[in-house]
């Protein structure tokens, strides 16, 4: 992280408006492609990114060293990615449901790539060979990829997975073996003509890159004259993807309008794509819940209470009767027992006398302001 953009995170953290703006446009295109590539496929790429980068703005506060901001912002990235597939693992996965597991032809990050860049040739055989790789790699490689184009340091890269150095190093070469090996097939699928047993061997196959599939035309490629070929020709990964641009991010995820929640953290969090509902409608149910909880505590007695029918019906009450103003006619309510500084002595019982407290039924209908109500 150079200076300048550390004076720029100490401005924003100091309320600077302006150098939030300039903060979330320069840093949008970097977790656009972070979550990109670790989400490739999926419909939610645009909600993380979004949620990533209101999260960062609400928490900027608490960034003890500036220098520190870019391995910090892209944490956040990959905890909201394994959030994220966290969530959808534990969603049903039957009929409808399942809906979200299905690749948004349009988000195909890969093709966006391609397409976005230009990229022909090797660059373009690479990029469609990381479609090849274990979905676990996936995480790895949107960091590893903007480690080699010169966007990510190899120590912002381990803080990002939360592991040392050297643990990162070693995942990062496993990592890169199954790149070249999607690389290779990749070329071998592509290659005219064709070879026949490689035609043969993949006649049931759906077209859907799998690691079983990778496997399978992996070790035809290797045992094959005309297919092992393509491998000696393959120019390193990090030689090509050296100085790559990042893609840039739709307009819909323009830096513009991101910075229209650039307020407090509260109307950030109004603002958010899913937490915000859900936020709502919980807070909406407390408020309610209070209102009804002080609205029943505050009443001195039943008297001044609503009666339960609505007010546009009136309540008949037959005339031969008249209502007693101690004995009231049941209706349906919270059992109510008498606080203990009405209950008559045992010398008044004794006595035969009444000492003054209620009856029996008395009790089952009058509600003193410090009865206690039993749940």
């Amino acid at each position: 992280m150079d200076g300048g953009e550390e004076r720029l995170v100490a401005a924003a953290q100091a309320g600077d408006a302006a150098a939030r703006e300039r903060l979330v446009s320069g840093c949008l295109p970097l977790v656009y492609n972070v979550v990109g590539r670790a989400l490739d496929g999926h419909a939610d790429v645009d909600d993380v990114v979004q949620d990533t980068m209101l999260r960062m703005l609400n928490g900027l506060g608490g960034l003890r060293d500036p220098s520190r901001f870019r391995s910090w912002l892209v944490a956040i990235a990959m905890n909201q990615v394994r959030r994220r597939w966290s969530a959808n693992r534990r969603r049903p996965a039957v009929g409808l449901d399942a809906a979200h597991e299905i690749p948004d032809p349009d988000g195909d990050f890969v093709e966006i790539t391609i397409v976005r860049l230009g990229l022909s040739g090797q660059r373009k055989e690479i990029a469609e060979a990381t479609r090849w790789l274990d979905p676990a790699d996936r995480d790895l490689l949107s960091l590893w990829w903007l480690e080699v184009s010169g966007e990510l340091t190899r120590a912002e890269l381990a803080a990002a997975l939360d592991v040392k150095r050297r643990h990162a190093a070693v995942r990062v070469n496993r990592m890169k073996e199954q790149l070249e090996t999607g690389r290779l097939v990749v070329r071998a699928l592509a290659a005219t003509p064709p070879c026949p047993g490689l035609a043969e061997l993949t006649s049931s196959w759906n077209g859907r890159p799998t690691p079983v599939w990778r496997k399978r035309i992996a070790r035809h490629a290797r045992g094959c004259d005309a297919c092992r070929a393509h491998r000696h020709r393959l120019a390193p990964a990090e030689v090509l993807l050296a100085g790559m641009v990042l893609v840039p991010p739709p307009a819909h995820l323009s830096a513009a309008e991101l910075a229209g929640f650039k307020l407090s953290g509260a109307d950030v969090a109004l603002h958010a794509s899913h937490g915000a509902r859900n936020a709502v409608i919980a807070g909406t149910s407390v408020v309610a819940a209070v209102a009804v909880a002080v609205w029943f505590f505050a009443m001195p007695g039943d008297e001044q209470r609503p009666s339960a029918a609505p007010p546009s019906t009136p309540v008949a009450t037959p005339s031969a009767t008249p209502v007693s103003p101690t004995r009231r006619p049941h209706r349906p309510g919270p059992a109510v027992r008498p606080s203990r500084a009405r209950r008559p002595s045992r010398r008044s019982v004794r006595d035969g006398r009444s000492s003054g407290s209620p009856t029996s039924s008395e009790r089952g209908t009058a509600a003193a302001p410090c009865a206690k109500i039993r749940c």
